[in-house]
């Protein structure tokens, strides 16, 4: 054989076998390993793998349904990119986050906006002069992807042979790791300051290897790992998709204050540091003034049938009651006190196995005497502590999957007017109407349009109380930020309130709640009646105005 020939041969030989043993050129293992030193901090974290957060969302729409979520009204500007290094649409991953989380419920709706804050003040000036029912929302979203540090271990190795002028190989290995974070806050529209304590910050590590994303994502949450394999076509976007599909179940979470966590795994949470102080915080943010607090046990004790009386925040016989009987069936004892135990207790059971009683504690009202102490009218937007009050011992209304209803003392009956008993504006006119039921009563208020859309405008997201005193008439709007008027197309509109003996909102399908101000998909009058009907056992008062343009 030509010696040369021999050369290059062995050069090819030596060459395979080199460039095979570059394959030993582990460099992700070690990047592994450096990671998970950043990632456990003192001590092991638990590890659950997942898909992405979708599994929460839907969670959190269960939760938003048991927990008797409605007309939450969001804002949301453009999430920037501050670190000027990713190219993705966080403000439209969140808006789908929103979404998935409301797909039964119905309780958020949000409205994606620019990012001119000046634009957004003055959207929120005008909103009501915008449509003839349009309403101001609530909240506002706003926030960046925050950080984005790029390898912050990085691991690097290289081999190469050459024969000049035969042959030259080469071959190499990188694997590192980076930190993507999301900060998003919620803002009050009223004057655009952060809600204490309603923000997301979170952080996502990424593993990576070769000169495309592929290796892992991890979430840290309440003392667990969530880690989530990263594919080379979505890499960091997918990683930042997960980022903001979390930033959405913390924020509603912590804006309506339900249990949250639970959606991520977390089932004790008095036995987990973070959860603890979560609710440590809700606590005693919320006992500072004592009327939160009680409002918010009158709302959910009179969701779960074991209250009937308003949601004022203020103590009366039947919610102490409703109170010491919901601590007795969460194995505490019967007493009517809201203390940090049995507010720990309530966030953390399972209100499904919780039988309902025959009948609620029912709040009723002493007669009032014109012009005594205490007979002066209590306006929806700004209630009054009610008259000292007396739990009913009598037979109430059973639940509406239960037997039809047994007979009030006296039929129920709803007055609805307008000033003067008009019925005829002009286009654009304000209409404002006064409604008053014959006794205590729960109401609801819905317009079929001009389009024949039907639209629920009480109670809403500015007075979500639908309870209304016989002695203290209903202003709409009153002092509630909407406002209703006559289209400017000239057609009759319809306005049907319907008046039930108990709040019925939580037996009615979700399809005719609806989101207030928003038209809900192919219901007409009748078949809300018709769904009130059903769910009161079969009693029911209504008032009806045609209302027509001149």
């Amino acid at each position: 054989m030509n010696p040369p020939k021999v050369l290059r041969c062995l050069a090819l030989a030596a060459a395979v076998a080199t460039l095979a043993g570059c394959q030993t050129l582990e460099v992700k293992q070690p990047t592994i390993d450096q990671t998970n030193e950043l990632r456990k901090g003192p001590e092991d974290r638990p590890q659950r793998s997942i898909t992405g957060f979708s599994h929460a969302l839907r969670c959190m729409d269960t939760l938003l349904l048991d927990y008797g979520v409605r007309d939450i009204t969001m804002l949301t500007e453009e999430i920037t990119d501050e670190t000027k290094k990713l190219n993705a649409g966080t403000r439209d991953m969140l808006i789908s986050s929103v979404s998935d989380m409301s797909r039964r419920s119905r309780a958020v709706r949000l409205v994606a906006f620019g990012k001119d804050t000046s634009n957004v003040i003055s959207y929120l000036a005008s909103a009501q002069n915008a449509a003839a029912y349009n309403a101001i929302p609530l909240y506002d979203i706003k926030g960046s992807v925050s950080q984005f540090d790029e390898n912050l271990v990085k691991n690097q190795k290289d081999a190469g042979i050459g024969f000049s002028p035969f042959i030259n190989l080469g071959a190499a290995k990188d694997a590192g790791s980076s930190m993507l974070a999301l900060d998003l806050s919620v803002l009050t529209t009223s004057d655009m300051a952060v809600l204490a304590g309603v923000t997301s910050r979170n952080s996502v590590m990424i593993l990576k290897q070769g000169s495309g994303i592929d290796g892992d994502a991890a979430y840290h949450k309440f003392g667990i790992n969530y880690s989530m394999n990263l594919a080379k076509a979505e890499g960091q976007t997918q990683a930042l998709r997960g980022l903001v599909e979390l930033a959405a179940v913390e924020l509603i979470g912590k804006l309506t204050k339900t249990p949250y966590w639970t959606c991520l795994g977390v089932y004790e949470p008095k036995k987990n540091e973070e959860t603890r102080l979560e609710m440590f915080d809700w606590y005693h943010a919320m006992a500072s003034t004592r009327v939160e607090l009680i409002a918010y046990f009158q709302n959910q004790l009179r969701r779960r049938w074991f209250y009937d009386g308003p949601i004022d925040g203020e103590f009366n016989p039947a919610i102490d009651e409703a109170i010491a009987n919901y601590r007795a069936a969460l194995g505490l004892s019967r007493e009517a006190v809201l203390n940090e135990e049995f507010f720990y207790a309530f966030l953390a059971a399972d209100h499904t196995k919780i039988k309902r009683p025959d009948q609620p504690a029912r709040y009723v009202a002493p007669p009032t005497v014109a012009g005594a102490p205490g007979s002066a009218p209590v306006t929806a937007a700004a209630p009054q502590a009610p008259a000292p009050a007396a739990v009913a011992k009598a037979a109430a209304a059973p639940a509406a999957e239960a037997a039809p209803a047994q007979a009030q003392p006296a039929s129920l009956k709803l007055a609805l007017s307008t000033p003067k008993q008009q019925t005829r504006f002009a286009r654009g006119e304000a209409i404002n109407l006064s409604l008053a039921p014959s006794h205590d009563a729960h109401v609801y208020c819905y317009l079929q349009d001009e389009e024949a859309k039907v639209i629920r405008f009480f109670p809403n997201r500015f007075s979500r109380d639908s309870r209304v005193a016989a002695s203290q008439p209903l202003a709409l709007p009153g002092a509630m930020r909407f406002q209703l008027s006559m289209n400017t197309k000239g057609v009759p509109e319809t306005i049907s309130c319907f008046a039930t003996q108990r709040d019925v909102m939580a037996s009615m399908p979700q399809t005719l709640v609806g989101t207030d101000f928003e038209p809900i998909p192919g219901a007409t009058l009748e078949t809300v009646r018709a769904a009130f009907f059903k769910a009161n056992g079969g009693t029911l008062a209504q008032e009806n105005i045609r209302v027509q343009a001149k």
